[in-house]
């Protein structure tokens, strides 16, 4: 069962939940403004969903709702932020305007964030630099949920990347994805469905293909993106590896196993290497290296010929990245934003904890 809500009911809701935990007017604000941006692009996975996850890390203390967000280090193209414990979904905004100012003077910048938590959709701080007509870079490491290629320990986060290019005509091109399998908030949405999800997403506590959306909880991992060695699963571990060294090594901020989870029935490690979760954020002004103009009609006849590609079904066309998500927008924009049952049940419990109106 779904029920379909505005866009201003449910930020309305979620802003008041952040409130509810001591976070200014501005970081409510755009904290929610960050999960609702997920649930608008059809990423049901990062959006409201996430919300009692955050509240429980709250609870156990592990999320600063006042934080003193500030630069550690920098040079003129580069600096470190250190988000004090504070939501990601505020910490990364402001390590991407970091990144933007940088560039707007000298072409690039490049931000390493450490001491942060879960920062919601990439996509949402990549697309900051595209409005300036920037190329823009977002990613983060994760929970460690993820088994390396031939591993049978939980090592990685899904670690996401994403990669916004700013269009003419068209939208943003937004290569968006995580470098597991399949991100952890898909296995969520299967177990509050109580559906199976494919092989090749997860390998058991025995190292073997599973299909049970619960597996992790028994000890089980989710795989690299490839699924198998055969498949190309260590191209898969190389790009979660290289997000966890930018977004961990590089910044002071834990990485690997010691990463704090998110996940309920995970706690972090007594010893952890570093602070907190790590970022890893970029800006490059397009004009650094052509007109804005040239480079926008030129990616508008990108996608004009990929979108003419042949294909093997004809009723199918090649769909650009980014393109899936834009038509979610517009039709949730219009039509509501439809949640399952069960997060609504989760919402409602919050909303009766903190006093706040029922959805």
């Amino acid at each position: 069962m779904q029920n379909t809500f505005s866009q201003a009911t449910l930020r309305t809701f979620t802003q008041n939940i952040f409130l509810s935990i001591g976070c200014s007017q501005e970081h409510a604000q755009l904290a929610a403004d960050v999960l609702l941006k997920s649930d608008l692009r059809g990423i049901d996975s990062h959006g409201v969903a996430r919300l009692s996850g955050y509240v429980r890390l709250w609870e156990k203390q592990r999320i600063n709702p006042t934080p003193n967000i500030r630069v550690v280090h920098e040079t003129a193209t580069t600096a470190t932020v250190d988000g004090d414990a504070g939501l990601g979904l505020v910490v990364a905004p402001f390590a991407m305007k970091v990144a933007i100012q940088k560039a707007e003077i000298y072409g690039s910048g490049w931000v390493s964030v450490k001491n942060s938590n879960h920062f919601g959709i990439a996509g949402y701080h990549a697309l900051m630099a595209v409005e300036k007509d920037m190329i823009g870079f977002a990613m983060t490491n994760a929970s460690p949920l993820v088994a390396p290629t031939f591993a049978n320990e939980r090592m990685l986060g899904t670690n996401p990347m994403c990669y916004a290019f700013p269009a003419g005509k068209y939208p943003p091109v937004i290569v968006d994805m995580a470098t597991s399998a399949a991100a952890n908030g898909k296995l969520e949405i299967a177990q509050r469905s109580g559906k199976p999800v494919p092989e090749g997403w997860i390998q058991d506590c025995n190292g073997n293909f599973t299909t049970d959306p619960h597996a992790l909880k028994t000890g089980g991992s989710l795989l690299p993106l490839g699924s198998d060695r055969e498949h190309g699963s260590h191209k898969g571990f190389g790009l979660s590896a290289t997000v966890d060294i930018l977004s961990g090594v590089l910044s002071g901020a834990n990485y690997g196993p010691w990463v704090p989870p998110f996940v309920a029935f995970m706690e972090p490690s007594a010893n952890p290497p570093g602070e907190g979760i790590g970022h890893f954020l970029g800006a490059m002004r397009v004009d650094g290296f052509r007109p804005v103009a040239e480079f926008k009609a030129n990616l508008d006849n990108w996608v004009e010929r990929f979108k003419a590609a042949q294909t093997v079904d004809p009723n199918q066309k090649v769909i650009i990245p980014g393109e899936p998500e834009l038509e979610a927008e517009l039709d949730r924009k219009t039509n509501g934003i439809p949640l399952v049952q069960a997060v609504v049940d989760d919402l409602n419990l919050l909303a009766e904890r903190f006093g706040v109106k029922r959805l």
